[in-house]
């Protein structure tokens, strides 16, 4: 059947209507496969641990004030409220491009009147009009599936949202955590510096020290206090941080004091590289990116082939009285669009989808080569970081020897005031190091647990499994 030739009667124009839809159901454009190089993903990792890594990953570190800052965060957190508006946002957009394979219907109304000298008329039109586009060449249904992509995209984003947030409020934590214990340790050296200055002054009081020894250990003392005012502004600065991370004003949310870190969770499994580029959602949001674009494409070449649609309308015209109605009107009509000249603006089009599905392709490898990356440095820094504490242990036991000989010494006169102050400096600095040391292993643990996390299913504006009671948000 020739789908230009018009239809003579009732029963031709629904054997026409059949049959276009009928055409309508085969996709004349194969779709396109965007190729690319390949990206070489290895068998295995170069570690792995014995323990399941649970599926809400800081679980793991069986912190549970870390626990309740993280359901804060989920439930009120404004990027992850704006991602969530995003998923809406494609929703949408998918809804309204399928609603293109679906007949378009309006009526409309009209009111009429002419006045004369002779007599006067009021007229009432009513009508309906429906059109449908016979989708011959998979155009519309393309475009539907390229936006049906981009929400599966969306919503595997709004889950690397989450699992981000969550690292973010873990990191904060963990700092924060390492900034109490920072201040609390300066107290206990700036009281043993206090019981050094008493000796030293002791010392000189006897004549048996000089009054530039009692200055430099005042001046060591000093210097401490100096940072611990500083580490206190960092502390406080932490804690606006995940104030803000929960969505609220810095100070509405106080995290506890704690000066202790916990020990660091066993090593997780890493698995197989290849499942861990199935799991994570950063992955698999860039691989859905990948088939919207190739949809694209598609749609793009089908643009380039004619445009078949129906249309049909009924209308009525005459006066207010029902009965009064006299002049009907019906119309079925077929119409046929072929691009015979764009001055190339399809064929553009065509060129420019296939670079987008090019560079869609291109940077879905990226995101496989990092995710790679990010568990192997982990992996890297985890061994030398713990290689680093076992030396900063074995250093802090060599300095202390170093403290109590020296100070023996200085106090039978046979050292001079000077190596007593190296070797405080020196062990005290090393006491610092370690405490940070300790918080670097765990912020490098968060950022395995981020690599190796795969999501879990989201609430909106709710609070986690893990604090079901935790406060909400206010709304303003």
């Amino acid at each position: 059947m020739n789908p230009t030739a018009r239809p003579r009667s009732c029963a031709t124009a629904m054997a026409f209507l059949a049959a276009v839809i009928a055409a309508s159901q085969v996709e004349c454009v194969p779709r396109v496969v965007a190729q690319s190089h390949a990206v070489t993903v290895p068998s295995r990792f170069t570690r792995a641990g014995h323990t399941d890594l649970p599926l809400r990953w800081w679980r793991a570190f069986a912190d549970l004030e870390l626990n309740r800052l993280v359901s804060l965060a989920l439930s009120g957190n404004q990027d992850l409220r704006a991602a969530w508006a995003r998923l809406d946002q494609s929703r949408a957009l998918a809804r309204k491009a399928g609603a293109s394979l679906l007949p378009q219907v309006n009526a409309d109304a009209g009111l009429t009147g002419t006045v004369s000298k002779e007599s006067k008329s009021v007229s009432l039109v009513l009508g309906v009009a429906a059109s449908y586009e016979i989708d011959l060449w998979g155009r519309v249904r393309s475009t539907r599936d390229a936006a049906r992509m981009e929400v599966h995209a969306t919503r595997e984003a709004l889950r690397a949202a989450g699992i981000s947030l969550s690292a973010e409020v873990a990191n904060a934590w963990y700092q924060l955590v390492e900034r109490q214990g920072q201040v609390a340790l300066l107290g206990r050296q700036i009281e043993l510096n206090d019981q050094v200055l008493t000796l030293v002054a002791f010392k000189f009081g006897q004549g048996q020290a000089r009054v530039a020894d009692v200055l430099q250990q005042r001046q060591l003392i000093e210097s401490l206090r100096g940072d611990r005012s500083l580490v206190k502004s960092q502390a406080q600065v932490l804690r606006h941080q995940l104030a803000v991370l929960a969505g609220r004003p810095p100070g509405k949310v106080v995290p506890r004091r704690v000066k202790r870190l916990p020990p660091l969770p066993p090593l997780p499994r890493t698995g197989v590289p290849t499942r861990l580029l199935e799991r994570r959602p950063d992955v698999r949001s860039a691989y859905y990116k990948v088939r919207a674009a190739d949809r694209r494409v598609a749609a793009a070449l089908a643009d380039r082939f004619p445009r078949l649609s129906i249309s049909a309308s009924a209308s009525v015209t005459g006066g207010f009285n029902p009965s009064a109605f006299y002049t009907w009107l019906t119309n079925l009509a077929a119409n046929l669009v072929a691009p015979i000249f764009d001055g190339g603006a399809r064929k553009a089009e065509v060129a420019r989808t296939r670079a987008a599905a090019s560079e869609s392709v291109a940077a879905y490898g990226q995101v496989i080569l990092i995710a790679l990356r990010e568990v192997e440095d982990a992996l890297n820094r985890e061994r030398q970081q713990i290689k680093y504490l076992a030396s900063l242990d074995r250093q802090l036991r060599l300095s202390r020897t170093v403290i109590d000989q020296t100070r023996h010494s200085y106090l039978n006169g046979e050292e001079e005031y000077l190596r007593v102050l190296d070797a405080l400096i020196k062990h005290q600095t090393l006491e610092r190091a370690r405490l940070v040391t300790r918080r670097d292993l765990l912020l490098n643990r968060v950022a395995l647990c981020r690599a190796l996390a795969g999501g879990w299913k989201l609430q909106r504006g709710k609070a986690s499994a893990d604090n079901p009671k935790a406060p909400r948000a206010r709304r303003r």
